[in-house]
């Protein structure tokens, strides 16, 4: 069954999936060939394997590297081959020039030359003051970083990092909370490459300690099939259901993008698939694309794996991981219940049906033929959330999940040495581009710790917010939104946790709340104009107006835009509180997603189509629910009755 549901959408992805590769694959892809190819494969691997020794101390080198001459050793092999996997130029997306490699060569020798002199760097102050050949070594290495995170990040982030990168030289002249501590070139490159707050600061720390086994776990379930595992299970799930190839869209998105952790990369891997069988049940392709748009980017924020930004958050909040998955979960639920729900009014009102059961493989097939990747899903969320192993847990399910598919997959679909190296490869790729963009947006952090303006920045928020939560709220939304659009998520995260994270803290705001505030609005600018970027992936999938599916997006991600103001100021749907308030909590939010999800597509359920003034008293009714106090749930209540009433006596009288 899983076979012909894949063949029936090959001729279709064939014609409409084209353009979308082409303008969203992989560029890197096409140069890991030949000596590339061993390069990765060979340095790859012992960079895994270096992080491995290191998580579990396993001593395997004679002894336990110090911290930064692990992240140093790290840089020399994943930031070398990000040179050689990420071209400088377009017209090098095929091929390795001779410059690429000597910049290869110049990052292995600069980064291990700074990872040998890690002791000293610490013992000898080198941050601080240093002799001519580490200073010259560190200059080096500010360069590369920057290179890499132009390659990999795009040139609007290489330009943020630039303008912090330089701002310790003018802040000493620069205008109020702008005014900071400056610093001459040789200190600040020093401070940048041999200090602990910037290149090697908390950024790379994620990345080494714990970000390196959950993309290793990502890799190893799409490299033995996951993917497609996830795609059967949401359609023998709910395919049959009305409107199921938009629920299936929205399930198996949901399941990519948590392991992934990228946006447009889920797009394109799912959208290939579920975009063609949403048109031929019935979706327009705006439809279509905006389903898939909406369900990539919130697969980015559901546990257990979410995001690198995830890490990124527990670090700078110093919780555990497992807090942060724990938080997420609830607001996660909500935003995939409002999908499901609204594509479902949208079937009720469009008399759209199911898939043909000809396409839908069976459950229990299903089950039989994948359910160790649900068994190594499982055994993560255990070992994360119950027995708080977050750094060993990803590496313990990785081994569980290939001891699995050597032994119960089919013979021709057997983890072997080909898919072995394939592993290898992916999890490369991944890390390198990680290490890459860590490394460039590191400058942020230190040029902002170095200055002291990001606590000045905080203090210039709270007074101008002048006591104000709301105007605090909006103005921390719009700056997240806004910084959004131009860099990478965790770029954006890891600035606003800075500057905006401690001025919502210090107004009383629930650290975790607060810290996923920030992250929710940093994501949003991928699915609303005038970038969403998820969007418009979707879109030339879809072949469908750009601009006309972003905006669909926007409305069908709506309940996005709420959730945050919502965590923050109900702290029990992050899991804060007495039970009793954190069930009731729960319950108001599902009951104001079912009436916003009627509200918007038009549908009142046991009653069929809704008119106007019913869809407006269903979205009057959600934001009563929205609002945590039981005056406001009364007042739902009492309209939602007298809705309800209205319509079944209307009814009635028609008949």
């Amino acid at each position: 069954m899983a076979e012909q549901y894949g063949q029936s959408t090959a001729a279709e992805a064939v014609a409409e999936e084209a353009p979308a590769l082409e303008i969203y694959e992989e560029i890197g892809k096409a140069r890991i060939s030949g000596a590339v190819y061993w390069l990765t494969l060979i340095l790859g691997g012992f960079g895994i394997m270096v992080a491995i020794n290191q998580t579990f101390s396993f001593n395997a080198f004679g002894y336990v590297l110090i911290d930064n001459s692990y992240y140093y050793l790290l840089i020399a092999i994943f930031l070398s081959l990000a040179f050689l996997i990420f071209p400088g130029r377009k017209k090098d997306s095929g091929h390795v020039p001779l410059y690429d490699w000597a910049l290869f060569a110049l990052s292995v020798t600069v980064a291990l030359y700074l990872s040998y002199h890690g002791g000293d760097m610490v013992l000898k102050g080198w941050d601080i003051v240093a002799p001519i050949e580490p200073t010259i070594a560190a200059a080096i290495m500010c360069f590369l970083a920057l290179e890499g995170v132009r390659r990999v990040g795009g040139m609007v982030l290489f330009g943020v990092c630039m303008v912090f990168f330089t701002f310790p030289l003018w802040t000493a002249y620069a205008p109020g909370f702008l005014w900071g501590a400056g610093k001459e070139p040789l200190e600040l490159v020093r401070a940048y490459a041999m200090g602990f707050e910037s290149i090697v600061g908390v950024p790379m720390r994620v990345a080494g300690n714990i970000l390196i086994g959950f993309l290793v776990f990502g890799a190893a379930l799409v490299v033995t099939g996951g993917g497609e595992f996830f795609m059967n299970f949401a359609s023998a799930l709910l395919g049959k259901t009305r409107g199921g190839p938009a629920k299936v869209a929205i399930l198996s998105s949901g399941f990519f993008g948590s392991l992934s952790g990228s946006v447009i990369s889920n797009v394109v891997t799912t959208g290939q698939l579920t975009i063609p069988t949403m048109k031929r049940a019935g979706y327009t392709p705006a439809y279509a694309a905006s389903v898939e748009a909406c369900a990539s980017t919130g697969g980015t924020l559901m546990p257990p794996v979410m995001g690198a930004v995830a890490f990124l958050m527990a670090e700078f909040l110093n919780i555990p991981y497992r807090d942060i998955v724990i938080a997420a979960a609830v607001p996660s639920f909500l935003f995939y219940l409002a999908l499901l729900l609204q594509v479902d009014c949208y079937a009720a009102v469009k008399g759209l049906k199911g898939q043909p059961a000809s396409e839908i493989p069976g459950l229990l097939k299903t089950l039989k033929e994948g359910w160790f990747y649900l068994f190594s899903l499982g055994l993560l969320v255990y070992l994360l959330v119950y027995a708080r192993l977050e750094l060993y847990a990803p590496y313990y399910a990785t081994i569980a999940l290939i001891v699995s598919a050597t032994i119960f997959r089919k013979k021709e679909n057997r983890f072997n040495l080909t898919k072995f190296r394939e592993l290898i490869i992916e999890s490369t790729s991944i890390i390198a581009s990680i290490i890459a963009i860590l490394a460039g947006i590191g400058v942020i952090v230190g040029s902002l710790a170095f200055t002291g303006v990001g606590g000045a920045f905080s203090r210039e928020l709270l007074s101008f917010a002048g006591g104000s939560l709301p105007l605090l709220l909006i103005m921390g939304a719009l700056t997240s939104f806004l910084l959004g659009m131009g860099v990478t998520v965790s770029a954006c995260y890891i600035f606003l946790a800075i500057v905006l994270g401690p001025a919502l803290i210090e107004f009383g705001l629930d650290p975790v709340a607060s810290h996923l505030f920030i992250l929710y609005w940093g994501m949003m600018s991928y699915i609303t104009p005038p970038v969403a970027l998820a969007a418009v992936a979707a879109a030339v999938i879809a072949r469908s107006d750009a601009m006309e599916t972003a905006f669909l997006a926007m409305r069908l991600g709506s309940i996005k835009f709420i959730l945050p103001f919502i965590i923050v100021v109900t702290p029990s749907l992050i899991m804060r509180g007495a039970p009793e308030d954190i069930v009731v909590s729960i319950s108001a939010c599902v009951l104001a997603v079912l009436f916003m999800a009627g509200g918007f597509e038009g549908y009142l359920y046991g009653v069929g189509k809704a008119s106007w003034p019913t869809r407006v008293a269903l979205l009057v009714a959600a934001a009563s629910f929205i609002y945590p106090d039981k005056v406001s749930y009364m007042a739902g209540a009492v309209l939602v009755i007298a809705t309800y009433g209205v319509n079944i006596i209307r009814v009635r009288a028609q008949r």
